[in-house]
């Protein structure tokens, strides 16, 4: 799902950790997942590993990131990030008003056909 950023934007955090280089993660000690932050700078970024990519400032947040490659501040990745709803029920509205509309977000993909069994849940037995 793609978001139309901006800066002066409230946004929540939705990832805090960053990727280390053997593979693992550690929590980014600047921000918190959940919180709410405002966007001070909305842009394109490039880094020599992590490539191109959308990258947003923070508010009040030095992400102290760059410093080692000579870029001092440097943006977080947007995809860590989503708008803050004013409106819960928004989402609801956009389906009652495009029944065709198909919600795409990192909690899963979008299946237009049924798992195969091998990759559906398994249930377990209820005894009653």
């Amino acid at each position: 799902m793609t978001y139309n950023f901006h800066a002066g934007m409230d946004v929540v955090c939705i990832d805090d950790n960053v990727p280390l280089a053997g593979g693992g993660v550690v929590k980014d000690a600047n921000i918190t997942e959940g919180e709410t932050y405002r966007l001070r700078w909305v842009g394109m970024a490039s880094h020599y590993v992590f490539g191109d990519y959308l990258g947003v400032k923070l508010e009040g947040v030095d992400s102290k990131f760059g410093e080692a490659w000579g870029v001092p501040d440097a943006p977080y990745a947007a995809r860590r990030f989503r708008p803050l709803v004013k409106d819960p029920i928004a989402l609801f509205r956009r389906i009652a008003t495009d029944p065709d509309y198909k919600i795409d977000a990192p909690e899963g993909p979008v299946r237009d056909e049924p798992l195969p069994p091998e990759k559906a849940p398994k249930r377990e037995k209820e005894v009653v």
